[in-house]
């Protein structure tokens, strides 16, 4: 049974990827610094997967720390999920994104290297396509000009695994572009629980819905589509995780450098994912217009084919699963892992 390190596994979408490397037959060892995270995430995936998560409270960018978990393991492989991640805290804290997400995962790519495991999926993002050349988004779309540091750090860092990849064949690289992740593991036991206000959009309609927040807000309403609003393409995280055991599938047949987009292909408007959710769930969420955000864009979907060409991977799950699923976890966790 191959061994897989898992950087940042207690965070959203890292617990439900280690349900579905369990569900394929992987191992895995976790190493998170539980800033942004709850170690009760990893005590549910055990109730989940039936055997204990093995972790260590390790920063990423302790390298005496991480050296000791290495010595302790043989990894295949590593899926490095670790990084901080709010855009708007990174255009008040560039710093600190810059330090932690680049300066950790060099440190972490040294330790790798120097225990000669040198196959790695790296967690990044459409954001580094910037405002897209081209709608659907496919790969070979040029990467933009990203609008805040959060997005800066996953550029740089693609181009550093890139170059390293290049200067070394052994090393095999998977760049996975995340889309919008949204929905929860379908126990209801696990899912998003963000810090403070939300960043996103589903964590907000669903703290609306259970009564945390009083409206949501809806942040341009003159964009040209369909009903005026953003439209982004949203995929349920366990159709996420998924493309993490493809990728390591792909790792197993030396890939070299490789990189996909996982969306859906299809584009949701903010109206479309609260109408949806109302409807599916029966469940009224109050909104009201306000104005549009710097830097964001109209629209914003991907063009999925390559991954399920190649990987063959697709995503499974409609946008009224996800809003089901998001609900099913707020609504019997009304205050996340804290209750």
């Amino acid at each position: 049974m191959k061994k897989i390190l898992v950087t940042g596994g207690a965070g959203y979408i890292g617990s439900h990827t280690l349900i579905e490397l369990a569900g394929a037959g992987y191992d895995f060892v976790v190493v998170d610094n539980f800033c942004n995270s709850n170690a009760e995430s990893l005590k549910r995936v055990s109730e989940i997967i039936g055997r204990e998560v093995q972790y260590y409270n390790v920063d990423i960018r302790d390298k005496e720390g991480l050296n000791c978990v290495m010595d302790e393991h043989d990894f295949f492989a590593c899926i490095h999920f670790a990084g901080l991640k709010a855009v708007g805290e990174s255009v008040a804290k560039p710093f600190e994104y810059y330090e932690n997400n680049i300066a950790g995962t060099l440190c972490l790519i040294d330790v790798l290297r120097s225990h000669n495991c040198k196959n790695i999926i790296f967690s990044s993002s459409a954001t580094v396509y910037g405002n897209p050349a081209m709608i659907p988004i496919t790969e070979e779309c040029p990467k933009g000009q990203c609008t805040n540091p959060y997005g800066q750090t996953k550029s740089m860092l693609e181009e550093i695994f890139m170059d390293i990849q290049r200067a070394d064949n052994d090393w095999n690289v998977v760049l996975l572009r995340y889309f919008n992740p949204i929905g929860a593991h379908k126990s209801g036991r696990i899912g998003e629980d963000p810090n403070g206000i939300p960043n996103n959009l589903m964590p907000y309609i669903t703290q609306v819905a259970v009564g945390k927040r009083a409206e949501l807000g809806v942040f341009g309403n003159d964009y040209d589509t369909h009903d005026g609003t953003g439209v982004r393409d949203y995929i349920h995280v366990v159709d996420l995780a998924n493309g993490h055991v493809k990728a390591l599938q792909a790792i197993e047949k030396n890939c070299g450098l490789a990189i996909y987009n996982l969306g859906t292909g299809h584009g949701y408007s903010v109206l479309d994912v609260v109408n949806a959710f109302t409807k599916v769930n029966d469940v009224p969420v109050p909104y009201s217009v306000k104005p549009r955000r710097p830097g964001d864009i109209a629209t914003c979907y991907s063009n999925p084919a390559k991954a399920e060409r190649e990987l063959g991977w697709k995503a499974q799950y409609g946008i009224d699963d996800m809003c089901r699923d998001s609900w099913n976890w707020q609504k019997n966790n009304p205050n996340g892992y804290k209750d």
